[in-house]
């Protein structure tokens, strides 16, 4: 008998099917003397629309709501038949006497495989192939301890009611909104609570009230030395009081008489470790700030760095750690990502012993996959493309700097008193670069320092000493207020989201952090995407914004669906249904009450909703008015009537760059008449466009760039006189 094994993607399944020396292709799977592999394509199942329940529910009307299927049914997704039917062949063959699910170790890959299963209605025994990374040796290992599907059966009732809670809540919260209100209105217990964080943000700016505020500063000409007046009580290097500091100002210009006595030297030696291993979030975060990726491409890249080019771990992952199993192999690592501008770091690491204690090793902070880390793999970096090289080196630079000692500094605190005040400058002397040698031009993280006391490079001085000719002067600036939302930032709240809470309980706010805040790290990207589909965010520039759909969208929805609690509440009822310490069958009913008692909420809503964005523009399908709509980088007509669906691009943001500013310009208007628009006022018809980027060369692909720098590297090592060498070669000097 032959085990049949069931992968989440193609390439994955090709890697196992290698290692178990199966080659012989079949429909949708990959045969060999013991085992079949097939696979799926993410989902090859999911939960049945209404519709599949009773044809009534393709229309939406709100006398049919709520609907509770009982139970609920399941569907094969449209575009993946095929493959879903290959395995399903593959399942009911009489030679097969096991299956292995091999999908990702987690809750989201448990009910991939458990789906396709059920659907197709296999009873044979299971077991888990339970894995991080798919390179050869992690296969191996996976298939010498596979472990008994049994064990998996809670976390298969945790995905399932997740599954089925988010059906119940959001599919009629949404028909019930768009009933009620005869707009295009979504909703559910992530995107939602997304929105409301939003709003918030942009209240506290609207409310915001910028305020004066002022300081004093010293400025001595030799030794160069600038200094910051801190007040003696209360410690801070500000006030909001003008009168005051120029009474004090106008005391120490009078007083001091331009002298002061250094009061204090404080050396303090201090070390920093370096910052923990990537997740996907924080990968997300860094991508977003250094390079503009949106949070759905860095993860777009990363999957093809697992799965085509196979030298990064899973990542889908939200643990910054390691489990001990891994230490082992950090050397085989090390060797593997250690070549073109890595070699140096890697090389000084490979001939070092590792510390005995690693900070970023803690088997109680892994759950389903470890951190972001490279694979054993050999990496060939000229096979990758501009933006899967840069992800890479943020995740192989980090890999090197937490194995490297800590950053040692030495903390030099200045205190000088003049005419009765005190004043303090700060300086760091560093000792060692420590973890910073692995980052070639200097790391640029987060270590944000104090912006009224910048670092300076010290005097050598001791306390007594005397400095003359010191000039005071004022300095003043005001408040600003908390930032617009980015991607970088609004992946950080939706991650954290504890300070929306309003309930402020601590149980559920640490259950949030546990679980990984609204959404997961592998649908957050896809979250933000759909806000932006949907309509209900924009961008100007790197800001997100509410769209007026969002604002009264939020003023609609029941006040629990845009709570952060709502999630929390549910999270800690599925980790209780995945360790069996709660029935699905006693979550489930609480659902449906909750999604009844919802429902009954949005139907007795005496709120109203006005499309402030339509046009005069009819729709050329069904005749009625077109809205206006932002999308994330594109202006759009958007037919009002939800029905009809029908839109049309206005202008879109392309990639062609204003040969004035260099910023990227709007592409206007339709068919030979479009027109490149940018903010600074140039405007180039996209025919003169394309003439003159002919003109300059522009032809040129990424691809080709790639071939002809692949080819000059193999140039560059061959002997520079080849031509001359072959036509001498066949000369016989001895004749």
């Amino acid at each position: 008998m032959k085990s049949l094994v069931i992968a989440e993607k193609p390439s994955v399944a090709r890697d196992i099917a290698r290692v178990l020396k199966c080659g012989s292709q079949i429909n949708g799977a990959i045969e060999g003397g013991a085992y079949i592999v097939t696979w799926g394509l993410g989902h090859l199942v999911e939960l049945a629309d209404p519709e599949a329940y009773d044809p009534k529910y393709k229309e939406w009307k709100m006398e049919d709501l709520p609907m509770m299927p009982e139970p609920f049914k399941l569907e094969v997704i449209r575009q993946t038949t095929k493959q879903y039917q290959a395995v399903k062949a593959q399942i009911h063959r009489k030679d097969v006497g096991e299956i292995i699910i091999a999908t990702d170790a987690g809750r989201e890959g448990e009910l991939v495989a458990r789906l396709i299963l059920k659907k197709a209605g296999s009873q044979k025994p299971l077991k888990r192939l339970w894995i991080s990374s798919v390179t050869d040796k992690a296969i191996r290992e996976g298939f010498a301890n596979l472990r008994d599907g049994r064990d998996y059966e809670n976390l298969y009732d945790a995905a399932m009611c997740r599954a089925e809670a988010d059906w119940l809540v959001g599919i009629n919260a949404t028909r019930a909104l768009t009933c009620k209100y005869n707009a295009q209105l979504s909703c559910g217990r992530v995107q939602t609570p997304t929105l409301a964080m939003i709003a918030r943000r942009e209240e506290e700016i609207r409310k915001f009230v910028p305020q004066p505020y002022y300081g004093i500063q010293a400025k001595c000409a030799s030794p160069a030395l600038t200094l910051t007046w801190q007040d003696g009580e209360t410690k801070s290097f500000r006030s909001f009081d003008r009168a005051r500091m120029d009474r004090v100002l106008s005391a120490l210009q009078g007083a001091a008489g331009g002298t002061g006595v250094v009061a204090e030297v404080r050396r303090t030696p201090k070390k920093t470790q370096a910052p923990l291993l990537y997740d996907l979030t924080e990968l997300q975060r860094d991508a977003n700030k250094r390079f503009n990726y949106s949070a759905k491409e860095t993860l777009n890249i990363m999957q093809r760095l697992y799965e085509n080019h196979k030298v990064l771990t899973y990542p889908r992952t939200d643990s910054r750690y390691l489990s001990a199993d891994i230490v082992p192999t950090l050397k085989e690592r090390l060797k593997a990502c250690g070549v073109g501008p890595y070699k140096l770091a890697a090389g000084r690491l490979v001939a070092r012993p590792l510390p005995e204690k690693l900070f970023f090793v803690d088997n109680s902070k892994v759950s389903d996959h470890h951190a972001i880390i490279p694979t054993e793999q050999f990496v060939q970096l000229d096979h990758m493309t501009v933006d899967e090289r840069r992800i890479y080196d943020l995740v192989v630079r980090r890999f090197l700097a937490v194995l490297y000692p800590p950053y040692e500094y030495e903390q030099t605190n200045l205190t000088v008193k003049a005419g009765g005040e005190r004043f303090v400058a700060h300086g760091n002397i560093v000792r060692s670069q420590g973890w910073k040698a692995a980052y070639e031009d200097g790391y640029d993280g987060d270590e944000e320092e104090d912006q009224e006391v910048k670092g300076q490079q010290l005097p050598d001085l001791k306390p007594g000493d005397v400095l003359n000719r010191l000039t005071f002067g004022l300095t003043e600036g005001k408040t600003k207020p908390p930032a617009h939302f980015n991607e970088a930032t609004l992946l950080s709240a939706m991650e954290n989201p504890a300070a929306y809470m309003e309930s402020g309980d601590k149980e559920m706010a640490r259950t949030l952090g546990e679980t990984g805040g609204l959404g997961t790290v592998a649908t957050r990207a896809d979250i933000i995407e759909k806000l932006f589909s949907s309509f209900l965010l924009e961008k100007r520039g790197k800001d997100i914004l509410l769209t007026s759909k969002a604002k009264q969208l939020l003023e609609l929805v029941p006040e629990d669906l845009k709570k952060p609690e709502l999630t929390a509440d549910w999270e800690m009822k599925l980790s209780k249904i995945s360790k069996g310490s709660l029935k699905r069958a006693a979550f489930m009913s609480d659902i449906r009450s909750y999604s009844r008692e919802l429902i009954g909420q949005i139907k007795s809503g005496e709120g109203q909703f006005r499309h402030d964005n339509l046009t005069n523009t009819k729709c050329p399908v069904c005749g009625k008015k077109m809205l206006l709509v932002k999308g994330k980088n594109s202006e759009m007509l958007v037919c009002q009537d939800r029905e009809c669906g029908h839109r049309e691009t206005l202008s879109r943001t392309s990639n062609a760059r204003c040969p004035v500013c260099h910023k990227k310009m709007e592409l206007k208007g339709k068919g030979d008449g479009q027109v490149f628009v940018c903010r600074c006022g140039y405007k180039e018809k996209l025919k003169a466009f394309q003439e003159r980027r002919k003109k300059e060369g522009a032809g040129v692909t990424k691809r080709d760039v790639a071939k002809y720098l692949n080819q000059q590297s193999k140039e560059t090592e061959e002997p520079l006189n080849d031509a001359f060498a072959r036509m001498l070669a066949g000369i016989k000097l001895d004749q």
